[in-house]
């Protein structure tokens, strides 16, 4: 009998640690940033990109820190998404922040000699800024 009421008061305690960890495991996830990819139909260095990039940058650092949203030009935006401008050429590549607002861009792909190196760049900007 004791060792029932024992097991049941470490249930009860577990479960009231896991529910007071859970805002806190929100925030942690609200930190997240996201990388917009804006495309559409018929781009060809959106094609470029997706072949040759998308794959690596998914389990890269870069793609860890920031993971890829692929969104269409004249579609809709993810909830909460705010941009400083809508995108006219594609792909354009926007860096968004925690709260959902765009934090920087990198409008068409210049090739990944100048991509990685200015996306690592971008992320790691907004990491620094966040941290403060």
């Amino acid at each position: 009998m004791r060792q029932s009421l024992v097991s049941a008061a470490v249930q009860k305690a577990l479960v009231v640690a896991l529910a007071l960890s859970l805002p806190a495991m929100g925030s942690a996830q609200a930190q997240e940033l996201r990388l917009l990819m804006v495309e559409q139909a018929g781009c060809y260095y959106c094609r470029v990109f997706n072949r040759d990039i998308a794959p690596v940058y998914e389990k890269s650092a870069e793609g860890q820190a920031a993971p890829l949203v692929h969104v269409q030009l004249r579609g809709d935006l993810p909830e909460g998404v705010v941009l400083n401008t809508q995108p006219f050429v594609t792909p354009t590549f926007i860096l968004i922040g925690p709260d959902g607002a765009e934090i920087e861009r990198l409008t068409g792909f210049p090739g990944e000699d100048f991509f990685w190196p200015y996306i690592s760049d971008m992320i790691s900007t907004a990491q620094a800024g966040l941290a403060q």
